[in-house]
């Protein structure tokens, strides 16, 4: 989504907020000294640009597998210093990948921030799309929109015959979620 705003010539950032299985330095392709985040002079930080894209994730910070360990309150002022203490530019979009389900990333986010809406992102499959509902159901409550959902991985091309396999659905179903499904 962040790259296709980006495309569009807006102005991206793109934030991390699943802190204990951070993914966007693999997904941006951010390795190595040159993208670590560096503090400014008044001690906020200065997020790394990929792809066009200001980004910025617990991910930046720490060793590669290296594993975070926090309670809640520890959690909650994590997501306050990577909303406010990261020098983001002008933005048209911040865009943030929250980790699945529902907890103290998602709860710490709707109380300091206001949020425009939120896709939700499920695969096919039944267990899968029991988290996705529980998370519209946590949003719904917190009066957060739901702006849409995607279905990843629905099916697999193969490359060899070019046919379509659904690899989490039953052979009978095309997908657990029926299209424009209200969770």
């Amino acid at each position: 989504m962040a790259l296709s705003l980006a495309k569009e010539k807006r102005k991206v950032g793109l934030l991390d907020a699943d802190l204990f299985g951070p993914s966007l330095p693999r997904m941006m392709n951010l390795s190595g000294e040159s993208s670590r985040p560096i503090l400014t002079q008044d001690k906020r930080i200065k997020p790394v640009l990929a792809y066009g894209i200001e980004c910025m994730s617990m991910g930046l910070v720490q060793s590669r597998d290296g594993s975070i360990v926090w309670r809640g309150l520890m959690v909650q002022k994590a997501i306050e210093q990577l909303l406010f203490q990261v020098n983001w530019n002008d933005l048209d979009y911040l865009v943030i990948d929250l980790p699945p389900g529902t907890g103290d990333t998602h709860l710490a986010l709707c109380q300091k921030a206001a949020i425009d809406g939120v896709v939700l992102v499920s695969t096919p499959q039944e267990v899968a799309i029991s988290d996705a509902r529980k998370a519209a159901d946590m949003f719904n409550l917190l009066k957060v929109p739901i702006l849409g959902i995607v279905e990843n991985m629905s099916s697999f091309i193969c490359p060899h015959c070019k046919e379509a396999s659904t690899i989490f659905t039953p052979p009978n179903s095309k997908s657990a979620l029926k299209p424009f499904q209200t969770l």
